[in-house]
């Protein structure tokens, strides 16, 4: 793996781009010509100031910040809210390097939006990370556009890495990523919630019960991580024969679990073509 990124630019430095400017800061990786980051309020921009090797902009100081800040880098992260995207290429559309690497993590927005924005030829990736970024524990979905060589995929793929896993897939699959993985973490969140309720309904306090809940997921997750065992194996080790966890599993399964997660994975994607389509 090597050990440098090219210049990196973060158009909206926000809470997804911030992240993932935080972990490629983390990693102590070489970032060759350095790193750019706009922000459209001072107050935003003063959160990234003093980071080494950062150059942060306020764009109500700086106006051409983000044509500018494209215009440096290698590597072009639009991290800008998705009705923003359209006036953002436009912007910066003809200062783009002729090798630079366009990467949109704007949920929703297409590959094809891009092309309209910077033409067929632009080399562009959409990315979809999840929040667990901010922990250097994301899954990403990566497509590519057309124009995007194997070189430019990895380059990407890199960056990724820096913040969590990748998983590259075809435009088509982004969204039913999204309902696994961009999803997922509200999916986890709700069952340490349900277990915790549990926990307090057989008499224990509320700190004591989230203490149980929550530790008790992250302890397992860390012995799946650790161990590299199939989830069903080691569900298998706890649930004796005849035991209290078979007694509980089996009520588990009883109410189709699997089921409810295709059915509310289902829901998630279908919800996402509407916004797709406008509505």
């Amino acid at each position: 793996m090597a050990d440098s990124l090219p210049s990196l630019a973060f158009l909206g430095a926000g809470s997804m781009g911030g992240a993932i400017l935080q972990g490629v800061i983390a990693s102590g990786i070489d970032v060759e010509g350095g790193i750019t980051a706009t922000n459209r309020t001072a107050e935003k921009a003063s959160a990234l100031v003093g980071l080494e090797g950062v150059t942060s902009v306020a764009l109500e100081e700086q106006p051409a910040g983000n044509k500018d800040a494209a215009a440096s880098a290698r590597i072009i992260i639009v991290g800008v809210k998705p009705a923003m995207v359209p006036d953002l290429l436009r912007e910066i559309a003809p200062d783009l390097r002729t090798d630079a690497i366009v990467v949109s993590v704007a949920a929703g927005v297409t590959l094809a939006t891009f092309a309209e924005g910077l033409g067929a030829e632009a080399r562009v990736i959409r990315a979809m990370p999840n929040t667990p970024a901010t922990v250097g524990k994301a899954v990403t979905g990566l497509a590519a556009g057309a124009a995007a060589s194997a070189d430019d995929v990895a380059v990407v793929r890199r960056l990724f890495e820096l913040v969590g896993s990748v998983v590259e897939v075809p435009e088509d699959m982004i969204d039913a990523l999204g309902t696994i993985s961009g999803s997922g973490p509200a999916y986890v969140f709700l069952l340490i919630e349900e277990l915790t309720k549990a926990a307090i309904g057989k008499g224990f306090d509320e700190a004591d019960a989230r203490l149980m809940a929550e530790q008790t997921f992250i302890g397992a997750t860390a012995l799946l991580d650790a161990s590299g065992e199939n989830p069903a194996e080691l569900r298998r080790r706890v649930t004796s024969p005849k035991g209290t966890t078979e007694r509980a599993i089996a009520v588990l399964q009883d109410a189709h679990l699997d089921n409810v997660f295709t059915e509310a994975t289902d829901a998630a994607l279908a919800r996402s073509r509407e916004l797709a389509a406008g509505a």
